[in-house]
This record gives C-alpha cells, structure tokens and sequence, in this order.
C-alpha cells in the first residue's frame, strides 16, 4: 500500500508539473512582452527606409535593384475598400491594397458578443495585417512608398447564392498596367489574390511579386475570455513545405536568420489561439523569409524574379488563409497547414479522441453529450484492464482483516510480516500494484483530451447545458471540479484503506488536492473525468459485490 499511495502522490504531482511546463515552455521562453502596444498608428508602409529596398515594410529584393526605380505614385483617396461575404468583413487600403481589417463573421469576439472576432486590424492597439505587393528594379512598391490603387467600388458584398466575388484594384504607370485582384468564394476562407501585369510600353518589366504578414507585439486577443489563469498557447510564427510540414519561429527569432527556405508549395504564417493567418505561393516558387523591424514583426515570401516583355503580360497569383484552425479546411490549403491545430507530444491520441469526438457531435449536436459519449467509450475500450485492476484492489480491500492481524502479530519483525503479506498475496492471487492501473492508463487520455479542449476551434465557446456555456473555459461556478472531488472521494471509499494512519489521513486530502487542479482546467475536461469517476465508481462497486460473494461462498465451503 505505501507503493500505491506513493505512485498516486507522484501522479497528482506530474500532472502539475507538466501543465506548468507546458505554460512557461520553450515557445514563450524568449518571447516578446505581450502588452506592449504600438505607438502609433502610422499607415501601412510610412517607415522610412534604412537601406535602399529593404525598409519599413517593404521586404529585401532577391536581385539586384537597377537605377530605372519607379517611386510610386502619390497618395490620393486612402479611404477603405470594404468586402462582407458569408465568412467575412474585410477592408482594403488603396495604399498598398493590403488588407489591414478582417472579422470572422462565424466566431464571435467573446462568449455571447455580439461582434464577430476580429483577426487582422491596424489601430492603436493591435497592428496585425496581410500585405503584398511588387517589388524589384520596376515594383510598385518602394522605399519611397506603397502603389495607391484606383477602384471602382468601395464597397463590395456577395450577394446570396454567389459563389464568388471579385475585388479589382488598378495601378498604371508609364505604360504598366497592375491589376491586383482579390477573389473570395463562398463558404471558404482562402482569399486569392493575384496580380496580372501588362507591359504596354517599350521596355521589358522586372520585378518581384512579395506577400507577408505585419503582426506587432500585442497579447492574444484569442485568450482574452479564457481567465488570468488560463494555459498560455502558442503565439508565433510558423512555416511548412512538403518535404518539411510544420516549423515553429517564435517572434524572438525572426531576425536570426532561420528562415531561409524555399517552395513552390509551401506556407508561412502566424499562428495564435485557435486561429491562423497564411499565405502560399500558388504558380511560383516563394522565398521564405522572416525579420524584425522594432515592434514589428514580418514573416512571408518573396517570388523568383519575374521579366515582363515588351506587349505581354504576366500572372503571379498567391492564397491567403485568414481564419480558425479548422482542420479539414487547412490541409486543403497546404500540406502541414493542418499541423497549426498543435496536439504536442500526445498528439497520435489526441487526434483519435477529437476524431470521435467529432463524429459523435455530427450525431448529438453537442459537444457536452459528446464528450460524455466519448468517456463511455474509453471507459468499454479499457473495461478489461480496469475489470482486472479493480478485481485486485477488492481482493485487497478483501484480505485487509487478514493484513491487520498480521501487522498486529509481526508489527516488530518487518521481515516476517513482508514474507507473510507476500505468502497471502500468493494465496489471493493479488497485486497490490494493480490499483494504480486505471489512473496510469487514464493519465495519457486525460492530457490529450486537455489539448483537444484547448486547441481545437470546434470548441471553442461550445455550450453544454445550463451553466456550462463554454467547455474550453474552466467552469464559472466550479460546480463540475467540486462533484469531480465528491465523486472522487466516494470513489476512494471503495478502495482498500493504507494500512499506515499516517498515509490514510493523506490519502483523505487527495480528493482535495486534485479538486484544486481542477477548478481553472476547461470545463469539458473537467467532465471527462467528473464522468469518468462516476463509471469507475459504479464498475468498482459491482466488482467489490461480487468478490465479497465469492470470499463468503469460500468461507462456507471452508466451513463446510
């Protein structure tokens, strides 16, 4: 019994440990204070340049910048293109014709909002946007300036029933026309953007097209109804090729240089609380590239050097990802996408957990009734493993008369009472050991599940019943950690008692202790477990019925 009470001790202590790790782990060690917030809200591409064609926001040119530089043109009308379809609200500026808004109409910014969660912005608070543009001895985009685009429209909406919505944006020039054009479809997240350039003048047309994305230093604001004590998740950036999935760069390495990579299939990106903004290269093969320019942080890729001939014209086309880390939306995108929705070491289990439970919610509607379904089908999956354990420990709870008189007759004499103990243990054909089975077994699924509930979008402000209105948050009025502690402590009457006073009045504060870890964990891994005691509860009881029938049975037949 001291084995078994020390093995549960060291189990509840690993278990803390391993979710302060996961809190202050490798990921966050070097990052950058989160509440910090920019200075000032000086429009995209106002920094002034350091080095010629390196600056500010315009990324660094892969070839060789000539003496013909078009500077570009003058600002004029700066007012913002906006663009609502199914999933979005967009804005444009004419000034680069980078995105700087986008709201996610299908998520709301906290529980019960009203407002749509805003991912991409640029304000006083938050700098954070999806840039691109043309560069090289002929771009668009300089250290003088970004391109201000003409359109037709400033405002732009998909109608119901449409499958697909153009957003043209024009830039002339001595005889260049650039169309860049942005393409949003129906039920989809992934934005095309493309530029098609027409040389309409006597000399060839060099350049680069680049795409990228601005983000400062500001906190999550994907975390900001989840509580002060809430499990940091990972706030970076992150790239993948096919040869080379899924890359972590936090934003204290975007200037070391580790970035240097190349792909035609490829994605960069940056990665937060349940939600992901990417861009890859559709028709050409991107060079990745990241770097840090004082509070802002700048990851995406330049094009191979393109040259437009005279009287032709040319298509370099590019996807941005804008949303939630939905799963089976991101692998369409770009293989490793997917691998953003970060399970960690456990994941192999995590995904077959999230796997179930996402085919029980297509039948339940629930994501709490799931849940609850799911740890039914642990608890039968495991029900040969905890049918032994608990056949063990009801043995144990079974000879303890037996183990006392022994204590009483050899309490002097450790040797003999360990020879006698292991001579019934023999006899019973018991494992002392066999009670820390269910919960060794258990731990793996518990921790997985605790990613899925942290990590997977789906769940995100998914209601249960009654008070229970978010399962990724910790439970409002801790009802569910306190019935998990009763039934933990009505589960541990069951068990054999230590036979040491000492290790019994411990064991009594156990229930006490995890009830403690549990009040702040996700209201829905609370439930897994809560769920999980009650079956184990009711299997261990019907398994302490029946060997009490059978030792009765035997001690009439000894009788007899």
């Amino acid at each position: 019994m001291q084995k078994i009470f020390r093995v549960m001790i060291i189990i509840a202590m690993l278990i803390t440990a391993y979710l302060l790790i996961l809190a202050w782990r490798d990921d966050y060690a070097d990052a950058p204070a989160v509440d910090a917030v920019p200075e000032t809200t000086a429009s995209v591409g106002a920094d002034i340049p350091s080095t010629t064609g390196a600056a500010g926001d315009i990324p660094a040119q892969t070839q060789p910048v000539g003496n013909d530089v078009v500077t570009a043109a003058s600002a004029q009308d700066t007012g913002l293109i906006t663009v609502t379809t199914d999933r979005y609200d967009i804005k444009i500026s004419p000034e680069g014709g980078d995105i700087v808004y986008a709201a996610l109409k299908q998520y709301d910014a906290t529980l019960n909002s009203e407002k749509p969660f805003v991912l991409l912005e640029n304000n006083s608070n938050r700098v954070y946007v999806a840039q691109s543009g043309l560069i090289g001895p002929n771009g668009i985009d300089t250290a003088d300036g970004r391109a201000v685009y003409s359109h037709t429209a400033n405002n732009y909406v998909m109608e119901e029933g449409q499958q697909t919505l153009s957003v043209p944006l024009t830039y002339k020039k001595d005889g260049v026309t650039v169309t860049k054009t942005f393409t949003f479809t129906a039920n989809k997240y992934p934005i095309d953007i493309s530029y098609k350039i027409q040389n309409a003048s006597t000399n060839a047309w060099q350049g680069q097209m680049f795409a990228q994305l601005k983000r400062d230093d500001s906190k999550d604001p994907g975390m900001s109804d989840k509580g002060a004590l809430s499990m940091a998740t990972y706030l970076g950036g992150a790239w993948g090729t096919p040869d080379d999935p899924y890359n972590k760069l936090k934003f204290g390495k975007f200037s070391d240089g580790e970035l240097n990579t190349t792909s035609d299939k490829g994605w960069v990106g940056i990665v937060q609380h349940y939600f992901v903004s990417a861009w890859t290269p559709e028709n050409f093969t991107g060079k990745f590239f990241s770097r840090e320019t004082g509070n802002d942080y700048f990851i995406g890729f330049n094009s191979q050097p393109v040259n437009v001939a005279p009287n032709k014209q040319i298509t370099l086309n590019a996807t941005l990802y804008a949303g939630p880390k939905v799963q089976s939306e991101l692998k369409d995108v770009a293989v490793g996408l997917n691998k953003t929705v970060d399970y960690g070491l456990l994941w192999p289990i995590s995904k077959v957990l999230f796997a179930i439970l996402e085919g029980v919610h297509k039948v339940v509607g629930n994501w709490g009734w799931s849940i609850i379904i799911l740890t039914i089908l642990v608890k039968i999956a495991l029900m040969w493993f905890s049918n032994k354990s608990y056949y063990s420990m009801a043995k144990m709870r079974a000879i303890a008369p037996r183990l006392k008189t022994l204590k009483e007759e050899h309490g002097d004499d450790r040797m003999k009472m360990s020879q006698e103990m292991m001579a019934i243990y023999k006899e019973e054909k018991v494992n002392p050991m066999a009670g820390c089975l269910p919960i060794l077994m258990q731990m793996p699924i518990f921790l997985a599940l605790y990613w899925v509930l942290v990590e997977s979008v789906e769940l995100r402000h998914a209601p249960w019943i009654l008070w229970i209105q978010d399962l990724s948050a910790m439970d409002p009025w801790f009802i569910l950690p306190l019935l998990m502690g009763a039934s933990m402590f009505v589960q541990q009457q069951l068990n054999p008692q230590p036979a040491d006073p000492m290790q019994a009045k411990v064991m009594k504060f156990l229930p006490i202790i995890f009830t403690a870890f549990m009040l702040f964990f996700p209201a829905g891994l609370v439930l897994y477990w809560t769920v999980n005691n009650l079956f184990s509860m009711t299997q261990q009881y019907i398994v302490n019925k029946k060997v009490e029938e059978e030792q009765k049975r035997r001690t009439v037949k000894m009788l007899d």
